[in-house]
């Protein structure tokens, strides 16, 4: 059972949220009981049951505690199943979460989110200005998980979380894929799941990374003129994916123009995989001229993505000019590889008992 504070009114229980480092540096929604309460129907299971284990410091991710801080985000209970899912996935151990929060690195969680999740959890945007600010859903739902990895993970600028710079992405990082727009089979599709099922893919990346491409689908060059463009952005020379080996996941967010000029090109999602992978690479003596002490692998040319599995693609954004490349930290004892959850939705929706607030 968490421990509950008290304050003499709502401007000074904020101020001690602040005070005690409670916050990602932002005003929250007081995490009342009342509150609470109404957002573990949501979850209709027990609040004492443990998801996971958040490092660094090993907390114990509870249904009540993380529905506290999907309140403190500004979360609905509808964004409930997608922020537990989301817990769910980075307490696996693939996800190395601990080592993750401690990095130096600019690392933060990109969650994507398919299936029908997408518009029975507050309408989670995949269109215009999909990682940027305005949308409810995706702003509350990533800023739920980060202040879980505060609060129950224990990671504090300087303290436990040793990214020299941050990101703003450590704020939020929460999209959806536009399944409607795109071409290829929805992402979670690749994983196992079933169409109509809901998932949530975590991965830890970098924020994007701009790709500026003009073309058209009745242009025959265009699909090879427009893979040649992403996989130098995937291969940059500065990013920890050239010069560690390549082993990590990298993200890459077609908006549908781009994806319909691929596609008209007859590539499928496995095939872009496959070209991506082998085009985002290096020649050794190019890394090595211009970082001597940390190059990683063998032969004349270093490849960005070693496995084409683990470059992960989808539709998302407006069309238009640009679609996004997000390489990451290439690191930690299993090697920054994406996770899944299933988002589990229509639980059980007994009404319970809610306390009165003093």
């Amino acid at each position: 059972m968490s421990t509950w504070l008290t304050a003499a009114d709502d401007d000074a229980a904020l101020e001690q949220l602040h005070a005690d480092g409670c916050t990602d540096g932002l005003p929250v929604v007081l995490p009342t009981a009342s509150r609470v309460d109404r957002m573990l129907v949501a979850a209709g299971i027990d609040r004492e049951l443990v998801i996971g284990e958040m490092g660094p410091l090993g907390g114990a991710a509870t249904v009540e505690k993380i529905a506290i801080a999907a309140v403190m985000a500004g979360c609905l209970p509808d964004h409930f199943p997608v922020v537990l899912a989301a817990v769910r996935a980075v307490c696996q151990p693939a996800f190395d979460l601990g080592e993750m929060q401690g990095t130096t690195h600019c690392i933060a969680p990109l969650l994507i989110v398919n299936g029908p999740a997408r518009a029975a959890c507050g309408g989670i945007a995949s269109g215009f200005g999909v990682m940027g600010p305005g949308h409810r859903a995706n702003a509350s739902i990533g800023r739920a998980l980060r202040l879980a990895m505060i609060n129950i993970g224990g990671a504090h600028p300087g303290v436990s979380d040793m990214a020299l710079h941050g990101t703003p992405a450590k704020f939020t990082f929460c999209i959806a894929e536009d399944e409607a727009a795109s071409p290829f089979p929805p992402l979670h599709t690749s994983l196992g799941y079933r169409a109509d099922q809901s998932a949530v893919t975590v991965v830890g990346v970098e924020s994007p990374h701009s790709v500026f491409f003009t073309g058209d689908a009745d242009d025959p060059q265009s699909a090879e003129r427009l893979l040649d463009t992403i996989a130098k952005v995937i291969a940059n020379p500065g990013s920890n994916n050239s010069h560690l080996g390549g082993t990590a996941a990298v993200v890459v967010v077609l908006n549908p123009e781009h994806a319909q000029v691929l596609a008209h090109a007859g590539h499928t999602r496995e095939s872009l995989q496959q070209t991506l992978s082998a085009r985002a690479v290096t020649p050794r003596a190019t890394l090595a001229a211009l970082n001597t002490k940390m190059l990683m692998g063998t032969g004349d040319v270093l490849p960005a993505v070693r496995n084409p599995a683990n470059l992960h693609l989808l539709t998302a954004g407006g069309p238009g000019l640009y679609t996004m490349v997000m390489p990451s930290w290439c690191a930690g004892p299993h090697g920054n590889v994406a996770v899944h959850a299933e988002i589990e939705l229509n639980q059980v929706c007994a009404v319970p008992w809610v306390r009165q607030e003093a």
